[in-house]
């Protein structure tokens, strides 16, 4: 069930923001125990470098995220961390 989270994340993500680079990790096994995990959702880190961040704050890249996943937040996902970039930001080494 986790790889095809992974991979739910994934394609809502890319279908979202046609990213140049994009990982999901899921790292729900380090929260085994945790109170949130007891509900079966999963734990989650995003990398994403998309033009769709260019002259966004995180502030804004987080909500752009959590709307792309929509429904994946209530059902799948318990906590999500998020690494959001532009290339261009990349470009000035910031990561």
């Amino acid at each position: 069930m986790t790889a095809s989270r992974v991979k739910a994340i994934e394609e809502r993500l890319t279908a979202e923001f046609s990213p140049a680079h994009l990982q999901v990790k899921d790292q729900s096994h380090l929260h085994e125990g945790h109170a949130g995990a007891r509900d079966g959702r999963g734990h989650f880190r995003v990398l994403i470098i998309a033009d769709a961040f260019r002259d966004k704050t995180q502030l804004q890249r987080h909500r752009m995220v959590y709307a792309a996943l929509g429904e994946l937040m209530r059902t799948d996902i318990h906590a999500l961390a998020i690494d959001a970039w532009s290339p261009k930001e990349l470009d000035r080494d910031t990561v």
